[in-house]
């Protein structure tokens, strides 16, 4: 395809396409989805081969609202309905047993699937526009920045894919918190948009939380180097405890090194740098989970030589942000 993709607010000519086994980008509240036709392991597969995508990693299936869901999981535990009740449309994906109409492809081969029910108000019309579910991880090359804008997704896939649509700037810009309900006990696979706390709240215990990266993931987001700029990226805390780190930043200009701060976090070597500091109160961590990887993206373009960040405190959603920052530094 040698023309760079469109940009556009037409859902019929999003739905057309998608309904002939073709991709599109498209906006939810978390980021910018690459979305196919769920049922069609040919435009599933396209996905991969788009996304460079490993095939090991599985995808998440959109719908409009719950009452598809029983159409592709064996079933919907109690809890799982509560949830949802409380948390779809938004940013929450859950795990559950599938059905054989759901395609290896989309499982990465295993029995189970993982079901979003999106807030955004286009990706919400155009879902309903569909009589199928959309597979859409986020519409970047595997492993980099996700896309929290419209002209970010072209940019990247617009040389493979012939339509992005828009719907603005994505409110959440965190991918979706993880939620599995395959075991006796729901297990909390991926932090994201929705806080622990909220969930907690919703079923009114304390969550599980699988703290193991993997090369086999049962769930989107869970390899433990992911979600990462070009641009060497390197962690205040972890060079605190690395004099290799200290000594290979110290070696750096200071104008070639940019900082991504939190609160009044200081850093050796950067007064003279480009400096992104966010607030610690709930509505600063708010505004760094909607624009982080608007963020990253920014200063990866900015030609420098390396990217330093501090961890937001471990709390709401700074526990998302900071599982993104590490997995981002991971080597």
């Amino acid at each position: 395809m040698s023309r760079i993709a469109e940009i556009g607010t037409d859902l019929d000519r999003a739905a057309k396409l998608l309904r002939s086994g073709e991709l599109v980008g498209i906006p939810t509240e978390t980021v910018y989805g690459l979305a196919g036709n769920a049922l069609d392991a040919r435009a599933v597969a396209s996905i991969f081969r788009v996304k460079e995508r490993p095939s090991f990693d599985p995808l998440i299936m959109h719908l409009p609202s719950l009452e598809r869901v029983a159409d592709y999981v064996t079933e919907i535990p109690a809890a799982a309905v509560k949830l949802a009740r409380a948390h779809w449309p938004g940013p929450l994906t859950m795990v559950f047993k599938r059905k054989p109409i759901v395609p290896d492809l989309v499982t990465s081969g295993l029995k189970t699937v993982a079901i979003r029910v999106p807030a955004h108000p286009l990706a919400q019309e155009l879902l309903k526009k569909l009589d199928f579910p959309l597979a859409a991880p986020s519409a970047n090359p595997f492993g980099y920045i996700s896309p929290t804008r419209a002209k970010h997704v072209q940019k990247q896939l617009g040389a493979k894919i012939s339509y992005v649509l828009d719907g603005g700037n994505c409110p959440v810009g965190l991918e979706s918190t993880i939620v599995s309900f395959t075991d006796s006990a729901p297990l909390l696979l991926r932090k994201g948009g929705l806080t622990i706390e909220a969930i907690e709240g919703v079923l009114g215990h304390p969550v599980e939380f699988n703290t193991h990266s993997s090369s086999n993931p049962q769930a989107p987001g869970m390899l433990a180097k992911h979600y990462s700029p070009a641009t060497k990226f390197y962690l205040a805390d972890e060079m605190e405890s690395s004099n290799q780190l200290t000594q290979e930043l110290e070696r750096l200009p200071s104008e070639r090194k940019a900082y991504l701060l939190f609160g009044e976090t200081t850093v050796a070597g950067c007064t003279d740098s480009r400096v992104y500091r966010f607030e610690t109160s709930d509505e600063g961590i708010i505004t760094a989970a909607s624009s982080l990887f608007a963020t990253l993206r920014e200063l990866d373009e900015g030609n420098y030589d390396a990217i330093v960040a501090s961890l937001a405190p471990e709390r709401g959603l700074g526990r998302a942000i900071n599982d993104r920052l590490r997995r981002a530094a991971a080597k």
